[in-house]
């Protein structure tokens, strides 16, 4: 298990021993307690697959396009046979789900202590919600930060290409915007987090009792 991993999920683990006494004198901190451990845990879960090797790239939910720049219609008519040759975005494909990968590394400790910090005004509503409404929660509270703070490693990450042709293609092509390709691959990465996080938390609101949580299972096993 790398680095990365375990320090998100020793982050999880923390939130989800959070002592139990209390909550039902406290029903209002036992809903709240709730959220926290049902986003703290679909994100362990999301964050689990999307850190391994080619965790994007071989998670259908996941997976990042190449940018409509890299294979779109602003290249040269030199390169644009090559640059829309199978080998070619297959290995622009695989990179820009690498650069997603470095993305989803200041992604994790960012949402764990979002989640560990946030205020939740109608605990209730969320509970009773959607299945994928502690996301949505969770979506609205970060906003565009967790975009802003991935942009970096995702920059750092698109410039790994290290094909000699890809390079000599990239040379050729005209008018592509590389700051605008990389706000694009951002975006994306920032989404599927997103999408990740809500399919496991659709997940665990169907079936909480495989979570082995007894507050899990006491809230959710009930709507």
């Amino acid at each position: 298990m790398s680095y990365r991993r375990r320090d998100f999920l020793s982050i999880g683990a923390a939130a989800s021993l959070l002592a139990l006494p209390g909550c039902s004198t406290l029903p209002g901190l036992s809903l709240t307690e709730a959220i926290k451990r049902l986003l703290t845990l679909s994100s362990q879960n999301a964050f689990a697959e999307l850190l391994q090797p080619n965790g994007f790239f071989n998670n259908q939910i996941a997976r990042i396009s190449v940018p409509d720049q890299l294979g779109g219609s602003r290249v040269t008519s030199i390169a644009t046979a090559l640059l829309r040759s199978r080998p070619i975005q297959d290995r622009l494909l695989k990179q820009v789900n690498r650069a997603a990968e470095k993305g989803a590394e200041i992604a994790a400790p960012l949402i764990a202590d979002t989640i560990r910090n946030m205020s939740i005004a109608d605990a209730a509503a969320i509970i009773n919600g959607g299945p994928r409404a502690a996301t949505s929660l969770l979506q609205g509270e970060l906003g565009a930060t967790l975009a802003n703070r991935m942009l970096p490693g995702v920059g750092q990450g698109l410039k790994l290409f290290d094909n000699e042709i890809i390079n000599l293609v990239l040379s050729q092509v005209t008018n592509v915007d590389f700051a605008s390709i990389r706000g694009d691959v951002t975006n994306k990465v920032s989404d599927a987090i997103y999408q990740s996080i809500g399919a496991q938390e659709e997940a665990i609101r169907a079936n909480p009792q495989a979570t082995n949580d007894p507050l899990l299972i006491a809230i959710f096993g009930l709507t």
